[in-house]
């Protein structure tokens, strides 16, 4: 099940998304107390820990949606807790891919034009952008439901979907939160299979943030957070092989 270690295993170049020492509080409730995490090209890391313990903000901080109170984020170089709200939104469109627990895809639009969204938004021509997320669907098996809308196709389908939106445009890393949480086993097992094969092809980076042990297995390594404080399995000599 597991994808199998790459990144430092493999002799990786180095980190390409770090964060180190992240804080953040909302009102007086804080959610990181000092957080660290990093990933290389190519690897998927798994995000753990009980409800409430900071990992869905420990992943937003890291893709740029939040600003940490404290500390530092940087993806290849760039301080993105430094950038403003333009910077960062850019970054978002052009080197990070998302998937979430329900895909938040679009309802009105068919999973052809879901998928074409983000090269759309990046200035692409229609008939370029279509062609591109064909090919997607296509690689992901569900190239016939491209005509069809987010509330015409399964979940499992409709995750699918979601990865190939979140892989069209060549992404650096991808941030997937819970993207087997609304499906079966067998379904969250085939997507999970897909993301880490495609991800190794592409040698996108994978963060993968779960509360399921299951889903945990096909990462290379775990991250474990509780009060919003990190446990690299990594550094601690433990690793899923």
């Amino acid at each position: 099940m597991t994808a199998g270690v790459r990144g430092a295993a493999d002799g990786g170049s180095g980190p390409l998304l770090t964060a180190v020492g992240l804080e953040l509080t909302f009102g007086r409730n804080p959610a990181l107390r000092g957080a660290n995490f990093t990933i290389e090209p190519g690897e998927m890391v798994a995000v753990l820990g009980p409800s409430g313990s900071g990992k869905s903000t420990l992943l937003h901080c890291l893709a740029g949606i939040l600003v940490p109170t404290a500390g530092s984020v940087v993806f290849d170089g760039q301080e993105v807790s430094a950038m403003n709200d333009v910077r960062r939104s850019e970054l978002r469109r052009t080197s990070f891919g998302f998937v979430f627990q329900f895909g938040q895809l679009i309802p009105e639009l068919t999973a052809l034009e879901n998928v074409a969204m983000p090269l759309r938004l990046s200035g692409k021509r229609r008939r370029v952008a279509e062609r591109q997320a064909l090919e997607w669907l296509d690689r992901l098996g569900v190239g016939s439901v491209a005509d069809q809308r987010p509330g015409e196709i399964s979940g499992g389908q409709g995750q699918r979907t979601a990865i190939a939106r979140a892989l069209v445009a060549g992404p650096r890393v991808v941030f997937a939160d819970e993207p087997t949480g609304a499906l079966d086993s067998v379904q969250g097992d085939e997507v999970m299979t897909l993301l880490a094969s495609v991800a190794r092809e592409t040698d996108a980076a994978v963060v993968l943030v779960t509360h399921e042990p299951r889903v945990a297995a096909y990462s290379d390594r775990e991250v474990i957070v509780r009060d919003g404080r990190t446990d690299d399995q990594r550094a601690n000599g433990e690793r899923n092989l």
